[in-house]
């Protein structure tokens, strides 16, 4: 009897989980396959749903509002100061009005950027400018680890906490699930303030594993800062036995758009901890007239999904060239419609992949679009000489944006993201050619490359490609 009812009560979870998935699941794809699911095996879709069914942040949206409220009147003095002495510039073209309206955030001027390419010059530069800091240290990674690099950071970070330098660290507890309490109690004994993201925050987020802050950024001092697809850990200078050497892509900046750099990552303390933080929120520009850059943050607590909406309006931007470099591959219809319009305008459309993968279920499923990619004239290359982690893009000669947002479904509805772009020709050519000696060598990926694998294979990627929608 006890059989039957629980048996019961399972079919009514089930029901009650449909109608709620009926209204909250973003695509009818995903609604269709979660109803379905839930009705028919509701034992084992209950327990799916329950960790990966939700795709906006319950709670993270009034948390951000109100914050906004609390911030309203400094955030206009900042604003209005910035426009007086021209920071922020006005959108040149329907793109640019575009795009910022997507970031919610302006344009500024007056900025001075850097190119990092791979681990060693990326941790130099981010460690000498956490040397140079006096008044605090915001540092946001979502693998941090206590390997060789991350101690050296922690060294840094403790010695600047004693020496009176405020401390701030966030870290997503999925990224660095390996993180041991021996190191955050460290950095907390000398002075800082270490804390976990609390993704699982709040009871209707508690069985929630789906949703990651991906994002990776340091700022000094209210004006330089730190942006790209590096995490803090020793594979990241290539010391990692299994992947070996390792290509990544990171930026410096100074000036202006530091300012909006900051503001995600006060979002996020704010939802981490409940509090704010008192932090300089007005810099000097680096140079005149400087690089005009936008930051991007992107996440499942916004009311679009912006991170798709940015990748689907850069691409519909391209007019000669549209150069992506992204580890995973598996763009949404929306993003993939695009890159299939770009390619039939006579665009230069370029992906750059990793020949080797530390997602085995991502890797197989990008072979699901070799042959609408193959079709329609977009090339897909292989970097072979190391694992390729880095996420660029490059549009024309206008465009280029380093970030932490992949081409796949997580990072464009699951996952916060920071992107930063920069509208600069010099800048975009210099990336471009960074890229160009990238895909030096690169092998093609072609439908006929792929048949070679044979049928296994193919059914393997098939499969993959069914799990897009968590991958």
């Amino acid at each position: 009897m006890n059989l039957v009812w629980i048996f019961v009560g399972i079919q009514i979870l089930g029901v009650v989980c449909a109608v709620v998935a009926l209204f909250h699941v973003r695509t009818p794809q995903g609604t269709v396959a979660w109803v379905v699911s839930l009705l028919t095996i509701p034992a084992v879709a209950i327990p799916a749903y329950l960790l990966f069914g939700r795709r906006r942040f319950v709670g993270y949206v009034l948390a951000r509002r109100r914050h906004l409220r609390e911030m309203a009147a400094e955030a206009q003095v900042v604003a209005d100061r910035y426009v007086a002495r021209g920071y922020i510039a006005p959108p040149e073209s329907s793109d640019d009005k575009l795009l910022v309206r997507i970031a919610r955030l302006p344009f500024t001027v007056g900025n001075e950027v850097e190119l990092l390419v791979d681990g060693e010059r990326t941790f130099r530069s981010l460690l000498e400018g956490i040397e140079r800091a006096r008044k605090y240290v915001l540092v946001q990674f979502y693998i941090l680890r206590d390997d060789g690099l991350g101690r050296e950071l922690a060294d840094l970070l403790v010695a600047k906490a004693k020496a009176g330098v405020r401390v701030f660290v966030i870290y997503d507890e999925v990224g660095s699930a390996d993180l041991p309490d021996a190191y955050v109690v460290r950095i907390r004994a000398a002075g800082g303030t270490v804390v976990p993201f609390n993704a699982r925050k709040g009871r209707a987020n508690r069985f929630q594993v789906n949703f990651r802050n991906h994002r990776k950024l340091v700022v000094v001092d209210g004006c330089e800062a730190w942006a790209g697809g590096l995490n803090i850990g020793d594979e990241y200078l290539g010391k990692d036995r299994e992947m070996g050497a390792w290509r990544d892509t990171h930026v410096r900046v100074r000036g202006p758009v530091v300012t909006t750099i900051q503001i995600p990552f006060l979002e996020d303390w704010h939802w981490a901890t409940g509090a704010g933080l008192e932090l300089t929120w007005e810099t000097e520009a680096a140079s005149k007239p400087g690089v005009r850059a936008l930051c991007l943050p992107t996440g499942p607590a916004d009311e679009e999904e912006t991170c798709s909406l940015f990748f689907t309006a850069l691409i519909h931007a391209a007019r000669e060239r549209l150069w992506i470099a992204t580890p995973y591959f598996v763009p949404d219809s929306a993003v993939m419609g695009a890159l299939v319009l770009a390619a039939w305008r006579g665009v230069d459309v370029r992906i750059l992949l990793p020949y080797k993968s530390d997602h085995r279920l991502v890797w197989l499923a990008r072979f699901a679009y070799v042959e609408t990619c193959e079709r329609a004239g977009i090339r897909l290359l292989e970097y072979g000489k190391a694992f390729m982690h880095q996420k660029v893009v490059v549009v024309d000669d206008r465009f280029a944006t380093i970030g932490t947002a992949n081409l796949d479904n997580r990072s464009l509805r699951l996952n916060f993201e920071l992107t930063v772009l920069f509208d600069d020709p010099a800048f975009a050519r210099e990336v471009a050619a960074m890229l160009e000696r990238d895909m030096e060598g690169a092998a093609p990926i072609t439908v006929a490359s792929f048949r070679e694998r044979g049928i296994i294979f193919g059914i393997g990627v098939r499969l993959a490609n069914l799990f897009a929608p968590i991958l």
